[in-house]
C-alpha cells in the first residue's frame, strides 16, 4: 500500500509546491488555464447545439406535422383513413388538415403566410399549441375566427378581437387567377420562439374547405403524432402500405430534415474543433512536465539514490501531469455548467442592454439561445480531457527516468 501512495503523494506535492522556475510555473498555470477554457466553452457550445435540437423535435414539431397520409386528390372520408392510421402500434393520435398558403392584410400591411385548417378537437391531440396560446385553448377555435403567430401578428400591427383579410390565389377554369379573399377575427397569438411565430396561422376546417371549394368533407391529409420522431418516415410509409391505392405518405424529415442534419454537422463540427483546443492544452502538460523534470532534476537524484525505482519516479510525474488535468476539467467543466445554465438569460440581458436581437426567426428556427445540459456530453468531455492530460504525462514521465543521478548531483556540487 505504501509503494502505491509514495508516488501519488509526491506527484501532489509537486504539483502544488512553489516552482523554482518562474517559467515552469507560468507554463503550468497556462495549460491548466487552456484546459479549463476548452472544456468550459465545449460544454457551453454542446448545451446550445442541445438546445435548437430540443427546440426543433419539441416546438417545431410539436406544431406541424410529424408525418402524415396524403391523398393525390381530396381526401373524403377521413375519419376511416385516421381509424386505420390509429391501429399502427406507433401512431399515438391522428388529425385532419387543409394547408393553404396566401397572403394576411390588415390596414395596408402584407405578410405571406401558411394557414392550417384545423379541427381543432382533434388537432389538440397531435398538437402542442395550447403550450404556446397566450390566451385560450386551441379547442375554442371556431369558424371566423383565426390563431396567429406572435411575430405575425407584431408585423400586421394586429391585435387579439380584430379583423384581419386572407387573401388566397386561386385558379378558374380559363386559367385566369383570381384573388379569394375571407375576413377573419383574430381569437389568439401563439408564442412559440421559433420561426412558425411569423409565418403560420390557424384557422377552422370547414373554413379551409370552403376556400379550396373541394366541399366541407374534403380533407388534404390525415395528420400523425408518432411514437418516434425519428421513424417517423417508416411509420407512415407502413400506414400507406395498409391503405388503397392514391394515397402517399410524408414526414417531418422532408420540411425540416435540412434543420436537422445542420444542427447535427454544427455540433459534430464544433465539437471537434473544441475537442482539439482541449488536445492543444492538453499537450501543453507535456511542455510543463519536461521543464519541471529538467528543474528537479536534483530531487530526482536524490529519490533514485534512495532506492526508488524508475517505474515509480515515472509514476511520480503522470501523478503530477494527471492531477493538472483533472483540476483544469473540474475547473472547466464548472464554469461551463454555470455558463450553459445561463447563456439564454446572458443573451437576453445583453440584447436589452444593446437593443438588438441576435436570433431572428426569419434567419434562425428561432428567435432566442435555447440551452440544454446533457449528462452524457458532460462526461464526454471530461473523460476526454482527461484522458488526453494522463496520455501527455507518459513521455516527460519516460524521460525523468532516464536521468543519471551521478550526472544530476554532480553539477549541483
Amino acid at each position: 500500500m505504501k509503494q502505491f501512495y509514495l508516488p501519488f503523494f509526491l506527484g501532489l506535492r509537486y504539483t502544488t509546491a512553489k516552482q523554482s522556475s518562474h517559467m515552469v510555473s507560468f507554463i503550468s498555470r497556462v495549460s491548466m488555464a487552456g484546459l479549463t477554457l476548452g472544456v468550459a466553452l465545449l460544454i457551453v457550445v454542446l448545451s446550445v447545439m442541445n438546445g435548437f435540437d430540443r427546440e426543433l423535435r419539441d416546438n417545431i414539431l410539436g406544431l406541424v406535422p410529424q408525418a402524415s397520409v396524403n391523398s393525390y386528390q381530396a381526401m373524403e372520408g377521413w375519419q376511416e383513413i385516421a381509424e386505420q392510421a390509429e391501429k399502427h402500434p406507433r401512431v399515438l393520435a391522428t388529425a385532419p388538415f387543409i394547408h393553404l398558403q396566401g397572403l394576411l392584410m390588415h390596414k395596408g400591411d402584407v405578410e405571406a403566410v401558411l394557414v392550417h385548417g384545423v379541427l381543432p378537437e382533434q388537432e389538440e391531440k397531435v398538437s402542442v399549441l395550447n403550450r404556446f396560446l397566450l390566451n385560450g385553448r386551441l379547442a375554442e377555435l371556431t369558424n371566423g375566427q383565426i390563431i396567429l403567430g406572435g411575430e405575425l401578428a407584431q408585423v400586421l400591427g394586429v391585435s387579439e378581437g380584430q379583423s384581419i383579410s386572407f387573401i388566397m390565389p386561386q385558379a378558374t377554369l380559363g386559367g385566369r387567377v383570381v384573388p379569394k379573399v375571407k375576413r377573419f377575427t383574430v381569437s389568439s397569438v401563439f408564442s412559440s420562439g421559433t420561426e412558425l411565430d411569423r409565418r403560420l396561422a390557424l384557422i377552422h376546417i370547414e373554413e379551409a374547405a370552403d376556400l379550396t371549394g373541394h366541399g366541407k368533407e374534403a380533407v388534404q391529409g390525415v395528420r400523425l403524432k408518432v411514437s418516434d420522431l425519428f421513424d417517423a418516415a417508416m411509420i407512415a410509409r407502413e400506414v400507406v402500405y395498409n391503405l388503397p391505392y392514391g394515397y402517399y405518405s410524408r414526414d417531418w424529415s422532408r420540411t425540416h430534415g435540412n434543420l436537422f442534419e445542420a444542427i447535427q454537422l454544427s455540433k459534430r463540427l464544433v465539437g471537434m474543433l473544441l475537442f482539439i483546443i482541449i488536445a492543444v492544452a492538453a499537450f501543453n502538460v507535456v511542455s510543463t512536465l519536461i521543464l519541471v523534470v529538467m528543474d528537479k532534476q536534483a530531487d530526482i537524484a536524490i529519490l533514485r539514490t534512495m532506492g526508488l525505482s524508475p517505474a515509480r519516479v515515472m509514476a511520480v510525474y503522470m501523478v503530477q501531469g494527471t492531477l493538472i488535468g483533472v483540476v483544469g476539467t473540474l475547473i472547466g467543466v464548472s464554469i461551463g455548467l454555470v455558463l450553459a445554465l445561463t447563456v439564454s438569460d446572458l443573451v437576453q440581458f445583453v440584447e436589452g442592454l444593446l437593443s438588438i436581437q441576435f436570433l431572428k426567426s426569419d434567419v434562425y428556427p428561432v428567435n432566442h439561445l435555447p440551452s440544454e445540459i446533457q449528462a452524457l456530453d458532460v462526461l464526454t468531455v471530461c473523460a476526454v480531457a482527461i484522458g488526453m492530460s494522463f496520455i501527455a504525462t507518459v513521455y516527460p514521465a519516460w524521460r525523468a527516468t532516464r536521468i543519471q543521478p551521478a550526472e544530476a548531483l554532480r553539477h549541483e556540487v
